[in-house]
């Protein structure tokens, strides 16, 4: 067996993107992207899916994947009979879908095959004209793509290739029922190539379902982020994370830097407060349009924006060439999603730091860590930094606060819709006047007195308030909209 497989691991080695004998136009491609020796998954992925077999990889991100799938698609499709989609690509987020299709169309720029990308957060309609064209490849994320499902022109009759990426990360995110129900709508493809970081039961079970006599390939992940990573710890309180930060961006060498943060919430927060201190920066996280987070990305990796402040979604898929830091800014409380954000930087050969900043309360996910990388991470301290000082900052607020916070932000807002209402009447008073109900005929003059100016008659205690309420409830009450929820009230 030993000697069987070395020759096989030296082939291996001295393979060259020469050595899969691709289209001469994908070689220019390739040439032009700058690549020379193909990355092990790409070594292990190319030639069976080159030869039209359907293959179960295990890979991390950043390992080369993209080009492992999206070469042998483009050498399938080159010189084909256009006006039809004949591959589709399923991932998990935005940014990676916009990723792909920048890979299909640098690898394929000098061949006709094109690629579209179809996701939420932006308007439909170009998306509906890609499948009306029927262009070459679709780059999907699962509920935007079910969308589109709902309608004829959406239909992939001639789909050739199917490709799942990230699948382990589109479990996470929940997406498993939206591919089963978009496995529904499409015809039984001809290859499916599926990748994965992590292979748990149901994308164990999935993958038995999908695939035909699949290849194999686990390419070995790594349990601890490269070499070329300086990794350090800055133990410090939680209320001086963000003055910490700051400092470290005003002191330190920090070119560009993705710092990641536990909530939305908190990016919001922390990246308002680099703001008043004259950072540049911006953020990615699930509740910012499409269109932020687009140009978020394109401005960071322009360097116009010295941070780019995000949550996970930002993890996994996006690649920015000479990346000099990552930092931590909350421990993710799952190991792998470190050896994830971590690797953002020190990408293609080139060297990077990752810093974690540690209070009290995250030790336990701290050791969790550093038992999955196998070492004690080295801890550091600013010096001059006052980690003692106080903090007028909260990144954090209580729940009570934002639900206090949002009731009165809803009751502002009925304010306004109902003077604008008034407003409305009051511009039109023949409709105003119309709408009111008919006045009450007029009583005769009572004189202080009784009727006749005399006494008043004695009346039962609450008689007057009980004929008052009478009266009230017997007049048309205006219809009144539903408050809604208690948290929208």
């Amino acid at each position: 067996m030993s000697g069987a497989s070395r020759p096989q691991k030296e082939h291996l080695h001295l393979m060259t993107f020469a050595s899969f004998d691709l289209h001469p136009a994908l070689q220019r491609g390739i040439a032009d992207l700058g690549f020379t020796e193909p990355t092990p998954i790409q070594k292990g992925g190319i030639p069976p899916a080159l030869q039209g077999r359907d293959v179960l990889a295990c890979a991390m991100t950043g390992s080369g994947k993209t080009a492992a799938f999206v070469l042998p698609i483009l050498q399938r499709l080159i010189g084909k009979k256009r006006g039809t989609t004949r591959a589709l690509v399923l991932a998990p987020t935005r940014e990676l879908a916009a990723q792909i299709v920048e890979h299909f169309n640098d690898l394929g720029r000098h061949t006709d095959v094109r690629a579209a990308a179809v996701f939420g957060g932006v308007g439909m309609e170009p998306q509906e004209r890609a499948f009306r064209r029927g262009i070459d490849v679709i780059v999907a994320c699962p509920g935007r793509l079910l969308d589109h499902f709902q309608y004829p022109y959406a239909k992939l009759a001639d789909l050739e290739v199917l490709v799942l990426d990230e699948v382990d990360r589109m479990l996470d995110m929940g997406f498993l029922p939206d591919i089963r129900r978009v496995l529904k709508h499409l015809p039984r493809a001809e290859q499916t190539l599926f990748f994965s970081a992590t292979l748990p039961a149901p994308i164990r079970e999935l993958a038995h379902q999908m695939l035909k006599n699949p290849v194999g390939i686990d390419v070995e992940r790594p349990s601890a982020p490269p070499t070329a990573i300086a990794q350090a710890i800055y133990p410090v309180r939680q209320e001086l994370k963000s003055a910490l930060l700051l400092e470290l961006l005003r002191t330190e060498k920090i070119e560009s830097a993705i710092v990641f943060t536990r909530t939305k919430h908190r990016a919001n927060r922390l990246a308002a407060f680099l703001e008043r201190h004259g950072v540049v920066c911006d953020r990615v996280h699930g509740n910012r349009s499409q269109t932020q987070r687009t140009q978020a990305l394109a401005g960071f990796k322009e360097g116009r924006f010295q941070v780019l402040v995000a949550t996970d979604i930002a993890a996994r898929g996006i690649d920015v060439e000479g990346l000099s830091h990552v930092i931590n800014f909350d421990v993710p409380n799952v190991p792998e999603d470190y050896v994830h954000r971590v690797g953002r930087t020190a990408r293609a050969g080139a060297t990077g730091e990752a810093i974690t900043f540690v209070s009290q309360e995250e030790q336990g996910d701290l050791r969790a860590i550093e038992r999955t990388v196998g070492k004690s991470l080295p801890k550091k301290t600013l010096a001059g930094f006052d980690y003692q000082g106080g903090s007028a900052e909260r990144l954090e607020i209580p729940i009570a606060e934002r639900i206090a916070e949002i009731r009165a932000r809803k009751s502002e807002e009925r304010a306004r819709a109902k003077a604008k209402a008034e407003r409305k009447a009051q511009s039109q008073p023949g409709a105003a006047a119309a709408q009111r109900p008919a006045a009450a005929p007029a009583r005769p003059a009572v004189a202080q007195g009784g009727a006749h100016g005399g006494p008043r008659p004695n009346r039962a205690p609450g008689a007057r308030n009980a004929q008052g309420r009478a009266e009230e409830s017997r007049r048309p009450k205006p219809a009144r909209a539903s408050a809604g929820p208690w948290w929208n009230r």
